[in-house]
């Protein structure tokens, strides 16, 4: 089960990646000193980004763990 561990890494990794480019968004956004309504909008869309870059994180380390556990 080695590749299930190298696999969920690489997502977990994956996952990461997208977390800490949504972070570099925000502080992006936040430097704009746009109207309060687009800038609402925009870091809403970022919002739903974070999150499926969290869930993506998480599903990566499950199938670490699950290769731990198997192998």
């Amino acid at each position: 089960m080695e590749w299930m561990i190298w696999l969920g890494a690489a997502i977990s990794l994956g996952g990461l990646a997208g977390l800490v480019w949504c972070i570099l968004q925000a502080v992006r956004v936040r430097r704009e000193a746009l109207p309060e309504d687009r800038m609402r909008a925009r870091l809403q869309k970022l919002v739903a980004l974070n999150m499926a870059a969290l869930g993506l994180s998480a599903i990566g380390l499950m199938l670490v763990v699950i290769g731990i556990t198997l192998g």
